[in-house]
């Protein structure tokens, strides 16, 4: 099995929570240290505090994968004697890299907020805050007949050919393929210098460019040919919407009162702050992770009977009660939820690719707030 080094991780992780899925100005992206040496272990965090380090320097880990960027704000100097100094001192001493990804593990699909969905069990979901809309391609790949099939299946697997409630979709066209393997080829088909003719398959299919360039890795992997015959355009159709925050129902109605007792169950909540009355009934509920304030009029618009949230502030919570809008503020831990749920689609990941890697969980507790 393959050892990747960190530039490689990074690499898997952004096919699906890309750079350009954030927002503009925020400080993603590798932040401490190098990804150019063998990464053996990779730890995910919400936070990178001291005791997050001291973990990652006693589990060996080498790269560090957090939501909420350590240096969300840029020092003017390095100082070691400061809390901020001391952390960085300790990443870099022990060769530890720290790559942050903030708002485009928001709006990536099986991110932050698709995991809050997941734990408080919406059906039917809906982006809240459209924030970008996917570049679409068709790619058109030639291959023997022989091996068509196994074409559609790894294209098919890395995301191409979805459309709406379908995937795997895909059109062929029989042909002849034509060549002659001159100087130092190696041809899976006929001999050097000699004419070919196969019987050829034209498989084409739809991707998104978040999906491009992993779907054509999976294409050449299966491919015969050392010699791939590939064409991709660019098409004037735009595909799925993308953004912030999440908007479902309930499998089954719940007073207001209720749903807060899934809201302290299935996230990492000692207690939620609450306006509206406590009879009504939900069966639409919006969730953002993080601070959601400047967002209630998208929860309003989408119908949303309850809008789940963190750092909700006193006037924002008189402004949605006059709005008409109840709010459970369950505070910005909720993204807790990253850390276990990326932690779990990056070993998947690895077991693909099949890389001897491992990805564990932070267990430190990051949570500032105490409840008394």
């Amino acid at each position: 099995m393959k050892t990747p080094n960190g530039h490689e991780i990074i690499q898997l992780f952004e096919q699906f929570s890309p750079k350009r899925l954030a927002e503009q100005g925020d400080p993603i992206g590798l932040q401490v240290g190098s990804l150019s040496h063998k990464v053996n272990k990779v730890m995910t965090t919400l936070d990178v505090t001291e005791e997050v380090v001291d973990e990652a320097i006693k589990q060996g880990v080498n790269v560090i994968i957090a939501h909420h960027p350590p240096l969300f704000v840029k020092l003017g100097a390095i100082l070691t004697d400061t809390p901020k100094g001391k952390i960085i001192q300790k990443l870099l001493t022990h060769n530890i890299a720290v790559y942050a990804a903030h708002t485009n593990l928001d709006v990536a699909n099986g991110g932050v907020n698709d995991l809050l969905v997941e734990k408080l069990g919406l059906q039917d979901t809906n982006v809240l805050v459209p924030t970008i809309q996917q570049t679409m391609y068709k790619l058109q790949v030639y291959v023997p007949k022989t091996h068509a099939q196994d074409i559609r299946e790894a294209i098919g697997q890395a995301g191409a050919g979805k459309q709406g409630d379908y995937d795997f979709t895909s059109f062929s066209v029989d042909g002849t393929g034509r060549f002659r393997p001159v100087g130092n080829a190696s041809p899976t088909i006929g001999n050097l210098d000699q004419h070919e003719e196969v019987e050829e398959e034209v498989v084409s299919t739809i991707v998104e460019e978040v999906r491009l360039s992993s779907v054509i890795k999976a294409m050449k992997k299966v491919h015969p040919y050392e010699e791939v015959a590939y064409d991709v355009w660019k098409l004037e159709q735009q595909g799925e919407v993308q953004g912030l925050g999440r908007v479902g129902r309930l499998t089954t109605s719940k007073t207001l009162e209720d749903f807060l007792q899934v809201v302290k169950e299935n996230l990492p909540v000692e207690s939620v702050q609450v306006v509206g009355k406590r009879e009504t009934v939900v069966n639409k509920v919006a969730v953002l992770g993080g601070s959601g304030r400047s967002y209630f009029s998208y929860a309003k618009r989408a119908g949303a009977d309850v809008y789940v949230t963190g750092d909700i502030d006193y006037h924002s919570a008189q402004y949605a009660e006059e709005m008409g809008l109840n709010v459970i503020d369950a505070g910005h831990y909720i993204e807790w939820v990253m850390v276990e749920g990326l932690a779990k689609k990056m070993n998947e990941l690895f077991k693909m690719e099949k890389w001897d890697v491992e990805c564990i969980a932070s267990t430190v507790n990051t949570n500032p707030f105490r409840v008394r």
